[in-house]
C-alpha cells in the first residue's frame, strides 16, 4: 500500500462516495467522518497510519543476522540480570515536576489509541528470559532452571525474508489520534459499543459504567494473578481491547465513555430532531477534538517538561506513522513513574482505606490489581473515586527506578502468573531490532556516550558499574532502552516521544487545528483548545469543577486535597507471589481414560461381536434340531436325572441314568444320545459308596473293569430314590449290592475318572507294542514314566468293547468289531486282556499273508465250522463297508460277493473252505503283508509307536506315473523332501485304466513303478533360489502390485510429511508438535489414498471386464478380493497411526497457550489474553474432527471384527450388516477433513475418480438386482446340499469357472451371498449347488424344502448379480490343468468339466490338452450330484481329456486291516466292471488323502514337454495350503513349473 500512487482527486472522490456517502444523507452531518480503522486518512498511501500499518524505523534495524533473528545472549547482557541493575532501587521518590499519577495512566490511555503491539506473532516464536539462579523472586530455591516465557509480537510476514526488507512489526490500532481507544479500531468494533439511541455508547445498568463483555467485542480478558479468576465476567467492553488492564487504566477508559455520552446528551437537548447517526458523529467529532487537544497541549508539555511546537498547518507528505523507538521509549518514561499502589478519596478530600487479606491499607496495591475482576465489579462510583485519587497523588520520580510491583509482579504471560515488566520490554526492543543507544542518540542530534561516568553521574557509581560489566565496558554496545533509563534528563526519550506526537498531529489529516478538513470552526477550536481533561472529569464525575485543581495532570503547592504521604510499597499489602499454572491439571486421568476407553473399542466391538456368535451359534443350532425330537419324550418316567463328575479339573454335566433289562446300566447325555453303558452281566455284586457330609448327595459306583461312575444328586431325597431304584433292579437280576460310606472328599479320590483311565490304557498300550515290537522297555515308559504299581494295573487291565473300538476308530456296535471282539476274547467274559489283544496283535504285525487270511477267515466264521458261506462272506463285505458311511446298497454288495466268487472259480461253491479263501487273495499277498491292525492316531501317536510302525501307518494311495524300468529305484523313496510317498507297489504293467476297444493315447498314464533314474539334485541353498525364483515367477503381478501401490502409500506419507515439517506455510504447528504433525498428516493422506482406492477392488463387474483385457497380464484381477485384504489392514495400521499421532496433538494442544493455538488454528481460536486452552476432551467430543474421528474408530472396530474369517463364517450377516457401514464412513472421512482445522480438505483429490467408477460398478449391479429371477427347479440333495436350477437372464454372458451373488427376498433379509456357477456357459438354464452350513444357506434349504413349497405353493424367486471372474477360469490357458476340488469347494469344476467336454465334442478349438480331476471327500454320498456331472463327463468324453480321481478320506489308514480288504474289493470291481464299488464311475476311487507331491511329481514324468502345469484348488484352507506346499516344493526343482490358483471356503 505504500508504494501506491493514485491521482488525488480521483481517490478523494472515491474516498466521498464510499465512505461518506450514505451518512450524507444525515442533513446534519456536513463534513467527512473519519474512519474508524484509520484508512484514507492520508490520501497519497491510503493505509498509513491504519490498523495494520508497519512501524516506522528511524533507524535500520539492528538485529542478530539482519534480518529476524533478535540479539540474545551472549551477545547483549541478560534481561533479568540487566533489569536488577538497571531498574531496582527503593521506591517511595516524587515526580521531579509533581506530575500526578492521573497524568501517567492517561498516558498509558494514549498508548491504547495510538499503539497496539501487543498481539503475538505467527508462528509463535519466544525469546525466553532466563532467570539467573538464586534470583529472590523467580527462583529463590536456586535451581538455575526457572525461564519466563516470552513471545515476540506480530509482524508483516512479506518482511524479514532478506537483509534488504528486515522484519517489520504492524500495530494493530490505527495510528492517529483518533480515539479508536473510546470508538474501536472498527466500524464492526463501533457498532458493537454503541446503543443507536440517542447518539450514545451502551451502557450497563447503572448508566455509568460501560456494558460488560457479552464476546462480540474481542476484549482482552488475562488471568488475574493475585486470585487466578479469568472470563469475560466484570471486563467491560471498550474501545481498546487492553482498557481493563488494570482499575486505573479502565477509569481513564471509562472517563471518555462518559464524556462521549455527556457529548451526545448535551447535543440532543439542543437539537432534538437529530438522528442517532447525527447525535453520535457529532459527538464523536468532539470528544475526538477535545482528546487529541488534552493530549498534545496539556498532557504531553506536563509530561516531558517542555513545550510543544505550535501547529503550522496539516503536512500531507510528512510520515505520521509510529516508530518501534517510540514505542519502546515512551512505555519505558511511563513505567518509571508508576507508583506501587493509587489512593481513592471522594469530592471532601477523604482518602478511602482499602481492604486486604490483612487489614486495610491506605491505598489500592498495583501488583495485586492487573485483571482484577473483584474491584472491577465494584460500585461505579469506585471510578471516580481513582480518578480524584490519582489526581492528588504524585507519581514517581522520573528516573531509572521501576516499582517492584512492575519489575517483580508484573502479570505473568503463559502459564507463569508473574514476569519482570522492565527484562520484558528489553526483550521486546530487541525483538524490535532497536537501534543502540548512541545510534539513536545521534539521529536526534545528540551527542554520543563516551564514558560510561557521563551516562549517569546522579547514579551510584555501583549502578554503572554493574551495567558496564554486564556490556563489557563497551559503551557501544548499549542499548536503547537501559541507556535511555539512565540519563540524568531524559533527553532521549522526550526527544523521541515529541518527535512522535509532533508527527501525528502534523500528519493527521483530521486534526482539530486543521482548517481546511471542515471539521469545526475557529471559534469551536478556540473551544476545544480551552477544554482542559479538568473539565472533562467535572462532567463525567460526581465531583463539582472545584473539587478538583484546575491542571489534574500536576498537583501544586497549595493545590485541593494533598495526598497523605508519597506512597511505597511497605505501607500497602504484599503482593501476591508467582504461581505457575499446569493446564492440564486435572485432566490426567480422563485423559486416561479416553485413550483405554479408544483402545478397548475393539475389545468392545469383539465382545460385541462374540455375543452375537453365540446367538447366530444357538439359532443354528435349533435351527437344525429343529426336525428332531425332544429327548425327554423318548425317556419320560424311564430314567433318573443326575450330574456326572467327571474329574477334579471338568465342569459336572447333566446325565440320565437308564436301568435297562439286560443288566445294563446306560448313561445318557441331554439329547438322549448313550454316552457310556455299563455291563453288569459278568459282576456278582455291585459296589456302591456313598458320601456322608456336604448333604450327603454324592454317589460312586465302582465299574471294576473301566472308569468309575460318580453322581451329585440335587439333593439327598433324589440319592436315596436312585439307591431304592437300584436295589430293585438288581433284586430282580439276582445281583448282589454292597453299600458303603466315607466322606466326600475321599469318594472322589478314590474313583477312577475317565482321565485316569485313559493313562492306564496309554501304558496298556505302550506295553502292548513294546512286547509286538521288542522295543526297549525304557521307551515302553515303564522305567521312566510309570511306577511299578502302575504298571501292574495297566498289564491286569482289559479292554471293554467300547475301548476297542475307540483304540480301532470305530463304533462299538459295528460287526467289525463285533466280530473282531469276539475272536479276540478267548475266555468270553466280555473284555480283552493284555495278553489276548497281544495274540491277535502279533498277527497282524509279524504275521504272514496265510495267518492273516486264516484270522479273518475265523472272524466271519460265525458258525464256527470252518466254511465261510456266502452270507458270511457278505457280513464280512458290509463290516468293511460300514467304516464308509454304508456307501454301498446290499444289492451292491452281493453283486461284488458274486463277482469275486465268479472270478475265482467259485460261482458253483455256497462256502468256502480257509484254502478256497486265500486263494481269492491270490493277487494281494503285497497288500496283506502289509496290512495290520490300525490303531487309532490319539493311541499310535502318543503310545510309543516306532517311527517304522507310524510310517506305514501313514502311507497312503498309490499315484500315477509313467511304465519305468524294472529294477531301479523311484526318486520319491530317495529324496527326503517328499513326503506321505507310497511303499506300495502296483503289479507291473497294470494300466491306471483300461477301456475296452480304445486306441491307447500318448498319454495312457500307468500306475507308479519304479523310477527311471535318480535326478541331479541340488543343494538347499540352491533350492531356497529356484524356490524363491519360482515364487517370483508366480507372484511377479501380485509382487509389482502390492510394491507399486506400497511406493504410492510411502511416497504420499513422505510428501505430506515433508511438507508439514519443513514447507508448510509458517503457523508453527511442526515446530509446536513435530512427531504429532508428522504422523498424523502422512497417515491422514495414506488413508485418503487406501480407503480411496480400495473401492476398485470391490468393482466386480469393472474387473470381470478388465480380466479379459491385456492388462490381466500385468495386474492379478483374480487376487481382488486378497489385494482388498491387504489395502484394508494397511490402512487399519496407519488409522492406528493417524489416531496415535492426534492423541499426541491433543496433549500437546491441551499443554500449549491460547496465544499459540491462536496461531495454529487461526479461525478456531481468537487469542483473548486468557492463555486457557482447551481441554482435551473438547478437541475429542467438541470438534468436528474430533467427534467424526471417535465415530470413525467406532465404525472401523465394528467392520473390521464383524469381517474377520471366524465371525464372517459364524455371522455373515453380521459381516453383510456391518460392512455397508461403508457408506457412513466416507460420510464421516468426508466431514472429518472438511473442517479444515489443520489443513485444507485434499480428501476429494484420492475419492472423486475411484467413487465415481465404483459407483458406475454399483449401479450396474443395482440395474440387475432389480430384476427377480424366477427359479425352475429346486432339489434337495444329501448332504445338506441344495440344487437350485434358474432362469438364464437375457444377455447374460459367463464363463466356466465363474461366479454369481444371490439374494432371497422371501427369507426376510436383502444381503447377498457369493456361490460358484455349476452349469456350463452352453446351457439354457443356470444352476448352484449350495451348501448348507449357516444360518443362511440352512433358511434356504428349509425355504425350498418340499413342505415349505407345498404351503407357498411356488418356488420363491431369487436377485442374481454377476458373473463375476476369477482365477478358475483360467484352466483353459495351459496345456495341462490340475483341478483339486475338496468339499463344496468342487463346484467351479462341475462347470469346468461339463464346459471342457462340451467344447471337445463339438471339436472347438483348445490349449488345454489334458485336465486331471482330484476329487478329495470324506464320503461320496456327500457330493452326489458331482458323481452324476463326472458320469456324464466320463460318457460324453471321446477324446480322453479328462482323468478324475477320487479320494475317500473317511476310510481308516491304507495297510489296516479293514482298508485292506475294500481296496482288494474295490480293485476287483474295477478290474471287472472297469467302475469303482464307491462311486460307479469308471475314475478311480483312493482311500486316504491324496499324496500332492509325488503326484504332481509323476506328472513331470507323464508331460515333459510341458513347461508350465495350472493347478487349481478350492475348497478348505488346509486342503489348498497342502497344494500350496507341494507347488512350491517341486518348483524348488528347475523342471516343470506348477503355477497355483485357489479359492478358500
Amino acid at each position: 500500500m505504500h508504494g501506491e500512487k493514485h491521482n488525488s482527486s480521483v481517490t478523494w472522490t472515491l474516498t466521498h462516495m464510499d465512505i461518506v456517502g450514505v451518512r450524507r444523507a444525515e442533513e446534519s452531518i456536513s463534513w467527512e467522518v473519519q474512519r474508524y480503522d484509520g484508512w484514507y486518512n492520508n490520501l497519497l498511501p491510503h493505509s498509513r497510519g491504519s490498523v495494520g500499518d508497519r512501524l516506522l524505523r528511524l533507524l535500520p534495524a539492528n538485529y542478530g543476522d539482519g534480518v529476524y533473528k533478535a540479539l540474545q545472549e551472549p551477545h547483549v547482557p541478560n534481561a533479568r540480570q540487566l533489569s536488577n541493575a538497571v531498574a531496582r532501587g527503593p521506591s517511595g521518590l516524587p515526580s521531579h515536576r509533581n506530575t500526578t499519577v492521573l497524568a501517567v495512566f492517561f498516558g498509558f490511555h494514549v498508548l491504547l489509541d495510538i499503539l497496539g503491539t501487543e498481539k503475538p506473532g505467527c508462528p509463535a516464536e519466544f525469546l525466553n528470559i532466563h532467570i539467573p539462579s538464586g534470583d529472590l523472586v523467580f527462583d529463590p530455591a536456586g535451581t538455575g532452571d526457572v525461564v519466563l516465557p516470552f513471545q515476540r509480537i506480530h509482524w508483516a510476514t512479506e518482511t524479514g525474508q532478506s537483509p534488504n526488507s528486515p522484519r517489520e512489526q504492524t500495530n494493530e490500532v490505527t495510528g492517529w489520534l483518533d480515539g479508536s481507544s473510546i470508538y474501536g479500531p472498527s466500524h464492526s468494533w463501533s457498532d458493537a459499543l454503541r446503543s443507536f439511541s440517542g447518539g450514545q455508547l451502551a451502557s450497563g445498568p447503572s448508566g455509568r459504567l460501560p456494558r460488560e463483555t457479552d464476546g462480540r467485542v474481542p476484549m482482552w480478558k488475562a488471568l488475574d494473578p493475585s486470585m487466578g479468576q479469568g472470563g469475560p465476567r466484570g471486563i467491560y467492553d471498550l474501545g481498546s481491547a487492553w482498557g481493563n488492564e488494570n482499575p486505573f487504566l479502565q477509569a481513564e477508559s471509562i472517563a471518555w465513555f462518559r464524556y462521549h455520552n455527556h457529548q451526545a446528551m448535551m447535543l440532543a437537548q439542543a437539537h432534538p430532531t437529530w438522528s442517532d447517526e447525527d447525535l453520535f458523529q457529532h459527538a464523536r467529532k468532539r470528544v475526538i477534538a477535545t482528546f487529541q487537544s488534552i493530549v498534545l497541549y496539556e498532557w504531553l508539555p506536563t509530561l516531558l517538561g517542555r513545550h510543544v511546537p505550535d501547529y503550522n498547518g496539516y503536512q500531507q507528505h510528512l510520515d505520521p506513522s509510529l516508530s518501534p523507538e517510540f514505542t519502546a521509549a515512551v512505555v519505558q518514561f511511563l513505567a518509571t513513574m508508576v507508583p506501587p499502589g493509587v489512593y481513592k478519596r471522594d469530592p471532601n478530600c477523604n482518602f478511602q482505606q482499602v481492604p486486604g487479606p490483612s487489614g486495610s491499607f491506605p491505598a489500592v496495591r498495583l501488583c495485586n490489581s492487573y485483571w482484577s475482576r473483584k474491584l472491577q465489579q465494584a460500585e461505579d462510583t469506585d471510578v471516580d473515586n481513582i480518578l480524584l485519587g490519582m489526581s492528588s497523588q504524585i507519581a514517581e520520580r522520573e528516573d531509572n527506578i521501576v516499582v517492584e510491583d512492575l519489575q517483580d509482579y508484573w502479570y505473568g504471560p503463559l502459564k507463569y502468573s508473574r514476569t519482570d515488566y522492565v527484562a520484558s520490554w528489553l526483550q521486546r526492543g530487541r525483538d524490535l531490532g532497536l537501534p543502540t543507544y548512541n545510534q539513536a542518540r545521534e539521529q536526534f542530534g545528540l551527542e554520543p556516550l563516551q564514558n560510561w561516568s557521563d551516562l549517569a553521574p546522579h547514579l551510584q557509581q555501583q549502578v554503572l558499574e554493574k551495567v558496564a560489566a554486564l556490556y563489557a565496558n563497551n559503551t557501544a554496545g548499549l542499548e536503547l532502552l537501559p541507556g535511555g533509563m539512565l540519563e540524568a534528563d531524559g533527553s532521549l526519550f522526550s526527544a523521541i516521544i515529541l518527535d512522535q506526537f509532533v508527527r501525528l498531529r502534523d500528519g493527521d489529516r483530521f486534526w482539530f487545528e486543521n482548517t481546511k478538513n471542515g471539521l469545526f470552526t475557529a471559534e469551536e477550536t478556540r473551544e476545544i483548545r480551552n477544554t482542559t481533561f479538568h473539565d472533562v472529569l467535572a462532567a463525567v464525575t460526581y465531583a463539582d469543577p472545584k473539587d478538583l485543581q484546575a491542571h489534574v495532570f500536576v498537583w501544586g503547592k497549595g493545590d485541593l486535597c494533598p495526598q497523605p504521604q508519597q506512597l511505597t510499597a511497605q505501607h500497602l499489602a504484599n503482593c501476591t507471589p508467582m504461581m505457575v499454572l499446569d493446564y492440564f491439571e486435572g485432566s490426567g486421568a480422563g485423559f486416561g481414560i479416553v485413550i483405554i476407553v479408544l483402545c478397548c473399542l475393539p475389545l468392545v466391538t469383539l465382545f460385541v461381536a462374540w455375543i452375537v456368535a453365540i446367538l447366530r451359534k444357538r439359532d443354528f443350532k435349533n435351527l437344525q434340531k429343529k426336525q428332531g425330537c425332544s429327548v425327554r419324550r423318548e425317556v419320560a418316567g424311564e430314567v433318573i436325572h443326575a450330574m456326572e463328575w467327571q474329574g477334579p479339573k471338568t465342569d459336572s454335566s447333566p446325565v440320565y441314568i437308564q436301568l435297562q433289562a439286560d443288566k445294563v446300566l446306560k448313561v445318557l447325555d441331554g439329547r438322549g444320545s448313550v454316552l457310556r453303558s455299563i455291563s453288569l452281566k459278568d459282576h456278582q455284586r455291585v459296589d456302591v459308596i456313598l458320601s456322608s457330609n456336604k448333604g450327603n448327595k454324592a454317589l460312586l459306583l465302582k465299574s471294576p473293569k473301566e472308569y468309575d461312575l460318580v453322581l451329585l444328586f440335587g439333593e439327598e431325597a433324589e440319592r436315596s430314590n436312585f439307591i431304592g431304584k437300584l436295589q430293585g433292579y438288581l433284586e430282580e437280576s439276582s445281583l448282589d449290592l454292597h453299600m458303603s460310606e466315607m466322606k466326600e472328599q475321599s469318594l472322589m479320590k478314590r474313583a477312577v475318572t475317565q482321565e485316569q483311565r485313559k493313562k492306564i490304557l496309554e501304558t496298556f498300550f505302550r506295553h502292548l507294542f513294546a512286547q509286538v515290537l521288542e522295543i526297549d522297555r525304557s521307551d515302553a515308559g515303564e522305567l521312566n514314566f510309570e511306577s511299578s504299581q502302575k504298571a501292574k494295573e495297566s498289564l491286569t487291565c482289559e479292554l471293554s468293547r467300547a475301548e476297542f473300538a475307540e483304540a480301532l476308530g470305530l463304533k462299538a456296535n459295528s460287526m467289525f468289531v463285533d466280530s473282531m471282539f469276539s475272536l479276540a476274547d478267548k475266555d468270553g467274559n466280555g473284555y480283552i486282556s493284555f495278553r489276548e489283544f497281544l495274540d491277535i496283535l502279533v498277527v497282524f504285525m509279524k504275521g504272514s499273508p496265510e495267518e492273516k487270511s486264516k484270522v479273518m477267515f475265523r472272524m466271519y466264521d460265525i458258525d464256527e465250522n470252518g466254511f465261510l458261506s456266502k452270507d458270511e462272506f457278505l457280513r464280512m463285505l458290509r463290516s468293511f463297508i460300514e467304516i464308509s458311511n454304508n456307501c454301498l446298497s446290499r444289492d451292491q454288495a452281493e453283486q461284488v460277493t458274486e463277482s469275486m466268487f465268479r472270478a475265482s472259480g467259485f460261482h458253483d461253491k455256497d462256502e468256502l473252505t480257509w484254502e478256497d479263501f486265500h486263494y481269492m487273495l491270490r493277487d494281494h499277498d503285497s497288500e496283506l503283508r502289509l496290512t495290520q491292525l490300525c490303531i487309532k492316531g490319539q493311541w499310535a501317536g502318543a503310545l510309543g509307536v516306532p517311527e517304522v510302525f507310524k510310517q506305514n501307518l501313514h502311507n497312503r494311495v498309490s499315484f500315477i506315473k509313467k511304465s519305468k524300468k524294472k529294477g531301479t529305484i523311484s526318486e520319491e523313496e530317495k529324496d527326503p523332501n517328499l513326503d506321505t510317498v507310497s511303499h506300495y507297489v502296483e503289479r507291473e504293467g497294470q494300466e491306471l485304466r483300461k477301456r475296452p476297444g480304445r486306441k491307447v493315447n500318448q498319454y495312457q498314464l500307468h500306475l507308479y513303478t519304479e523310477a527311471q533314474r535318480k535326478k541331479y539334485e541340488r543343494n538347499k541353498i540352491q533350492q531356497k533360489i529356484q524356490e524363491f525364483k519360482r515364487f517370483i515367477e508366480n507372484y511377479r503381478r501380485h509382487i509389482i502390485c502390492v510394491v507399486l501401490f506400497s511406493a504410492i502409500t510411502a511416497g504420499v506419507f513422505v510428501e505430506r510429511a515433508y511438507y508439514y515439517a519443513f514447507a508448510s506455510p509458517s503457523t508453527g504447528i511442526a515446530q509446536t508438535t513435530f512427531v504429532g504433525i508428522i504422523i498424523s498428516r502422512g497417515s491422514a493422506a495414506c488413508i485418503s489414498f487406501m480407503y480411496s482406492y480400495i473401492l476398485l477392488t470391490m468393482c466386480r463387474n469393472l474387473i470381470t471386464v478388465l480380466r479379459e483385457t491385456f492388462l490381466n497380464h500385468y495386474i492379478p484381477f483374480d487376487a481382488a478380493v486378497d489385494f482388498h485384504r491387504w489395502v484394508a489392514m494397511a490402512a487399519l495400521i496407519f488409522s492406528v497411526l493417524h489416531t496415535a499421532g492426534h492423541v499426541v496433538n491433543v496433549y500437546i494442544f491441551s499443554v500449549m497457550p491460547l496465544s499459540v493455538l491462536s496461531c495454529l488454528f487461526s479461525n478456531v481460536f481468537t487469542n483473548d489474553g486468557s492463555q486457557l486452552p482447551q481441554k482435551y476432551y473438547w478437541w475429542f467430543f467438541q470438534t468436528i474432527p474430533g467427534m467424526t474421528g471417535v465415530l470413525l474408530l467406532v465404525i472401523l472396530a465394528v467392520m473390521y471384527v464383524f469381517a474377520t474369517h471366524y465371525f464372517r463364517r459364524v455371522s455373515f450377516q453380521g459381516f453383510w450388516i456391518t460392512h455397508h457401514l461403508y457408506v457412513l464412513l466416507y460420510i464421516l472421512v468426508i466431514i472429518h477433513g472438511s473442517y479444515a482445522l489443520i489443513q485444507q480438505p485434499r480428501f476429494h483429490i484420492y475419492f472423486i475418480i475411484p467413487a465415481l467408477i465404483y459407483s458406475a460398478d454399483k449401479l450396474l449391479s443395482l440395474s440387475r438386482k432389480k430384476v427377480e429371477i424366477s427359479v425352475v427347479k429346486a432339489e434337495l440333495l444329501p448332504s445338506g446340499v441344495t440344487h437350485l436350477q434358474f432362469q438364464r437372464p437375457q444377455d447374460f454372458d459367463y464363463k466356466s469357472g465363474q461366479w454369481v451373488r444371490i439374494a432371497c427376498v422371501a427369507l426376510g433379509t436383502t444381503e447377498y451371498h457369493p456361490f460358484t456357477l455349476t452349469s456350463a456357459p452352453h446351457e439354457d438354464t443356470l444352476s448352484l449347488h449350495i451348501r448348507a452350513v449357516g444360518p443362511w444357506t440352512t433358511r434356504l434349504r428349509e425355504l425350498y424344502s418340499p413342505d415349505s413349497l407345498a404351503l407357498i405353493g411356488k418356488l420363491p424367486k431369487l436377485y442374481l448379480d454377476g458373473p463375476f471372474g476369477e482365477g478358475h477360469q483360467e484352466w483353459n490357458k495351459f496345456e495341462v490343468s490340475v483341478l483339486v476340488g475338496g468339499g463344496i469347494g468342487v463346484t467351479p469344476f462341475a462347470s469346468i468339466l461339463k464346459d471342457l467336454v462340451f467344447k471337445s465334442s463339438i471339436s472347438s478349438k483348445l490349449l488345454c490338452k489334458k485336465i486331471y480331476f482330484i476329487w478329495v471327500t470324506r464320503t461320496q454320498r456327500q457330493f452326489e450330484w458331482l458323481a452324476d456331472i463326472i458320469h456324464e463327463v466320463e460318457e460324453v468324453d471321446r477324446n480322453d481329456l479328462v482323468s478324475v480321481h477320487i479320494y475317500i478320506t473317511q476310510l481308516a489308514e491304507k495297510f489296516d486291516l479293514r482298508t485292506t480288504m475294500l481296496y482288494i474289493c474295490e480293485r476287483h470291481f474295477q478290474k471287472v466292471l472297469n467302475k469303482s464299488l464307491f462311486t460307479g464311475l469308471r475314475s478311480i476311487t483312493h482311500f486316504g488323502r491324496p499324496p500332492f507331491v509325488p503326484f504332481f511329481n509323476s506328472l513331470q514324468e507323464v508331460h515333459p514337454e510341458v513347461q508350465k502345469i495350472g493347478v487349481f484348488s478350492c475348497g478348505p484352507p488346509g486342503m489348498t495350503k497342502s497344494v500350496e506346499k507341494a507347488c512350491q516344493q517341486l518348483n524348488k526343482k528347475d523342471q516343470t513349473y506348477f503355477a497355483h490358483h485357489y479359492e478358500n471356503f
